[in-house]
């Protein structure tokens, strides 16, 4: 809210003005009491015989110093006990002759019997500035000091200053009770000076108690600054020894507004500044531009200059503001005011509860298709600073705002006829930087820092940390174009620092179960408004659902929920043990988890990684591999969807091809040295290595398919066998469902290698169109076409066809089947 004190002390300079000046055209009254309250005053002026006298004056001095002149062009007395003077000319002096005062007047009558002198007419009074005495003055020099040394000053010059001081009175039925030492009058009071001019109606003077009072309809006309400020009270007190001014119900126009108080009480100096102001039974300042200030009591301190230094407001300060699309409301108990040596506004200090609410209305972008921004915030604290800078034409607006105690910043957005956004800042401590137009353009709060907010598309999100920084869109088409402006609050952009912790529950979708919220945590978080991003860095880490990831840096859209990491990519999916044997863990959205047939953890390292919330695709990139278990798979680029279940890893690196590595079930052969090895030793479980160019893996169907792709052939090895093929596809048990008791999820059942097939093992070499190789017993079954039947060369028997040939690893012999028979050959390679 723009406003300045200068308005305050406009109120408060006028009043004085006003006061000080009738009081000293009352005290030149008050005059008349030492003149009049002798008893032989028509004896010394000759009005004690029944005759005309004419240019009479009388002089009155008191050790050696003129007091007054009275001088009138003919006194008359009249009979009982009056007299008339006519042409009255009264001069009062100074007691060091530093001030001439006049009172003129057609005709006084005075009333010897009863102790009053009354005007019979009209009454013009002159006063005289205080310092300034004419050269008639009975002390007036032609020479003033300045700094110890005496400055010849024409008479002249001494006139016109003087002169350019003198206020000047006018009002009739005056009467002055010599008595009681009281001067009324009922008529009206009129007075200009240089400054202004004003007007009341009815006063009285009590010159003993030395206290004034203007009856009603006071008003006062001057110019302050080059405008003009008229100042209306319904009554007005001054009491002259304790220097004390009381207006009731005072109202104070000028260019820039309006300023009332029903009860003020003002305090002056000797030299008539201003001391102190307290304003009692209501106090408002209202400005042209919209803005309102009110509480029920207040006050002001002011130095010798006028100018305010220091303010209280208390019993419910309310602030209101209007302008460019813009309302303000706030409400505090209490406001303490400090102002700059020129009487700007400079700091306010609320508290005991402080709420600020704002609205306003801007255009977003988008030209003809344009819609109205919707935008209201509003501030809670239990103390809350504000400092203030010049807005020029003598306006000040607000330019931070610090809030301590606990702050809590709620905002509600709305693009046109769209659903409001809502969004809520807090923190320990708050401090608001507003740019001009007293538009907030940052936030930045410290200790338990957070932002609550919602996105156009319905996903809440929750930041917090040790420190947060926001930043907002500058209201107007130029601030849509800086942001989308479809998010809560208008938010440009924002830092976390410290302990981050980001929490973000996506919008429930019609009919679907509600997804699982994510979490993450870094040491500093960075968000942009434009896209809706938020990057994490410092050992960040995200969890969802049944997904941890890590990193050195994660970004991730409030937009979609999507996240990509960066560098030194770690993943984790987590078996929460909530599910029944033969079951797979359950990740975000209710999606099961992707494993290698197994169960437990699933890892994955890469160097970077994009996570799609929507379709429950991750994707890594570089050097990726993922293991769970014993078995692993790696390569160039591994993807996982975990609403389809699948993995697929490919590359096109000869260098680097596709690896994969799973165990293979293996079922004892009968006899006591089953599953040992030749030292007696149990034998460790067979394992199945493959490259390739692709992989696509399966966990719905527990299946495994790796191609050749851009690296041509697929290269599978077993404990005792090697094959290339341009395709080999393997079979998983699944998990619970074990070929033996001895077997484990996640083992190889089959593998089945198909294309151009070349076996080879201990010296021999086979070759066809398939390859079949079960892992329980361990067998090798190779078959070709009709036209190129399989064919395995043996460096001790030679070469050997059929229409299937059977390799068996455990006891080293090979079958050869076709035309209806079938042939055993026991063979041993050479070792």
């Amino acid at each position: 809210m723009r406003f300045t004190i200068e308005r305050l002390r406009t109120l408060v300079l006028t009043a004085g003005v006003l006061l000080v000046l009738a009081l000293v055209a009352f005290l030149a009254v008050g005059k008349w009491k030492n003149p009049f309250n002798r008893r032989d005053i028509p004896k010394r002026l000759g009005i004690d015989i029944q005759q005309e006298a004419n240019g009479v004056t009388y002089t009155q001095a008191h050790g050696g110093h003129t007091l007054f002149k009275i001088h009138a062009s003919k006194v008359v007395e009249l009979k009982k006990g009056t007299a008339t003077l006519h042409d009255v000319k009264i001069e009062l002096y100074g007691q060091d002759g530093s001030r001439v005062d006049r009172i003129e007047g057609n005709e006084f009558e005075y009333n010897q019997k009863e102790g009053t002198a009354t005007a019979a007419g009209p009454v013009e009074i002159t006063l005289m500035r205080p310092g300034a005495a004419l050269a008639i003055a009975p002390k007036a020099k032609p020479a003033e000091v300045v700094n110890g040394k005496a400055i010849a000053k024409p008479l002249a010059d001494v006139a016109a200053n003087a002169a350019s001081g003198e206020i000047h009175v006018k009002t009739s039925g005056l009467t002055f009770d010599q008595k009681s030492g009281v001067a009324t009058t009922s008529q009206h009071v009129d007075f200009s000076m240089t400054q202004g001019k004003g007007s009341s109606m009815g006063a009285t003077y009590d010159s003993q108690k030395g206290s004034l009072v203007l009856d009603q309809a006071v008003e006062l006309t001057t110019v302050r600054g080059g405008d003009t400020v008229q100042l209306r009270a319904q009554h007005a007190e001054f009491e002259r020894d304790s220097r004390i001014c009381l207006l009731h119900v005072a109202t104070a126009d000028y260019r820039g507004g309006q300023a009332t108080a029903g009860e003020a009480k003002i305090l002056f100096r000797e030299d008539g500044s201003a001391v102190r102001l307290d304003a009692t039974s209501g106090f408002a300042l209202a400005t042209a531009t919209g803005g309102h200030l009110a509480a029920p009591s207040g006050a002001l301190d002011f130095d010798e200059h006028n100018q305010p230094r220091h303010g209280h407001l208390e019993g419910g300060v309310k602030m209101d503001s209007v302008s460019a699309g813009r309302q303000v409301h706030g409400a505090a108990p209490t406001a303490e005011l400090e102002f700059t040596p020129q009487g700007e506004l400079r700091h306010s200090h609320l508290e005991r509860g402080v709420e600020i609410h704002s609205e306003e209305v801007s255009q977003s972008a988008g030209g003809a298709k344009a819609v109205p921004v919707r935008l209201n915030r509003t501030w809670h604290s239990q103390v809350a600073d504000v400092d203030f800078r010049n807005a020029g034409h003598g306006q000040v607006e607000p330019a931070t705002m610090h809030g301590t105690g606990g702050v809590v910043v709620t905002a509600l957005s709305q693009r046109g006829k769209e659903p409001p956004v809502p969004s809520r800042l807090t923190a320990n401590e708050v401090t608001g930087i507003f740019g001009p137009d007293s538009v907030l353009t940052s936030m930045t709060g410290m200790g338990n820092a957070s932002m609550e907010e919602t996105t156009a598309t319905g996903t809440r999100q929750l930041s917090s940390g040790d420190r947060l920084e926001a930043h907002f869109v500058p209201p107007g088409p130029a601030g849509a174009k800086a942001a989308r402006g479809e998010g809560a609050a208008q938010l440009q952009s924002a830092v976390l620092e410290g302990h981050v912790v980001l929490i973000q529950q996506p919008a429930a979708k019609p009919g679907a179960k509600a997804e699982a919220p994510m979490r993450a945590t870094a040491g500093r978080a960075v968000y942009e408004g434009a896209g809706e991003w938020l990057h994490l860095t410092l050992n960040p880490r995200v969890d969802d659902g049944g997904l941890q990831l890590a990193a050195d840096k994660i970004d991730i859209s409030q937009d979609s929920g999507d996240a990509f990491a960066h560098g030194n990519v770690k993943a984790t999916w987590i078996d929460t043990g909530s599910n029944q044997p033969g079951q797979h863990a359950v990740g975000a959205a209710g999606q099961s988890g992707v494993a290698l047939g197994g169960q437990g953890p699933a890892h994955v390292i890469a160097n970077e990684a994009q996570l799609r919330r929507s379709t429950g695709e991750a994707t890594f990139h570089g050097h990726a591999r993922l293991w769970q278990q014993a078995n692993s798979v790696s390569g160039p680029v591994i993807v996982l969807d975990r609403l389809k279940q699948t993995l697929v890893a490919r590359s096109t690196d000869p260098a680097e091809p596709v690896r994969a590595v799973l165990l293979s079930t293996d079922r004892p052969a009968p006899g006591k040295d089953a599953g040992r090895n030749a030292n007696g030793k149990t034998a460790p479980p067979s394992v199945i290595r493959m490259r390739g160019g692709d992989l696509k893996y399966s966990d719905a169907q527990h299946k495994a398919v790796m191609r050749g792709g851009a690296l041509g052939t697929v290269v599978a090895e077993t404990g005792t066998a090697t094959s290339v093929s341009n395709e080999v596809e393997l079979t998983l048990l699944p998990p619970g469902n074990h070929a033996g008791k001895d077997g484990a999820a996640g083992q190889v059942d089959r593998m089945t290698a198909r294309g151009r097939v070349t076996l080879t093992s201990e010296g021999r070499r086979g070759t066809g169109e398939q390859l079949v190789y079960t892992g329980a017993n361990e067998e090798y079954v190779l078959t070709g076409t009709g036209a190129a039947p399989p064919r395995m060369t043996d460096p001790a028997r030679g070469s050997v066809t059929g229409a299937a040939l059977i390799f068996r690893s455990r006891d080293d012999s090979v079958s050869i089947e076709g035309g209806g028979r079938k042939t055993v050959t026991d063979t041993t390679a050479p070792k």
